[in-house]
């Protein structure tokens, strides 16, 4: 009946993890007070009272540290599956994966030299 077998545990733990988020915001908007006071519509910023506009602008590096992070911590994510079947892939998926590996080293010279891991 099911066109793809062995895939039912699958399509069952995609219906459990997509509804339970669903589940606790539905549960967090029907548990909530619902009266909207003065304090719940300020900005909380650490128990203090808000100091200025809440529209500053940020330096560019912090954004830019931040890319820069979540590009090579990509990286990792598709190295390891690659790393756990390195046994079955053969040398053509080794040459493959040096060449993925050399073209982050190539965009971290990069964004080390235009300065983008620079902190100050």
């Amino acid at each position: 009946m099911f066109v793809l077998s062995g895939y039912e545990y699958l399509l069952g733990f995609l219906l459990v993890s997509s509804s339970v988020p669903l589940l606790a915001l539905t549960a967090s908007k029907l548990l909530r007070p619902s009266n909207r006071g003065p304090e719940q519509v300020t900005t909380y910023e650490s128990g203090m009272e808000p100091i200025g506009g809440a529209w500053i602008q940020f330096n560019i590096r912090y954004y830019m540290f931040a890319l820069v992070f979540v590009i090579f911590d990509v990286e990792t994510v598709f190295l390891y599956p690659w790393a756990v079947a390195f046994h079955r892939l053969g040398v053509l998926a080794f040459i493959e994966a040096l060449i993925f590996i050399a073209i982050l080293v190539v965009a971290l010279v990069y964004a080390w030299r235009k300065g983008a891991l620079e902190w100050s």
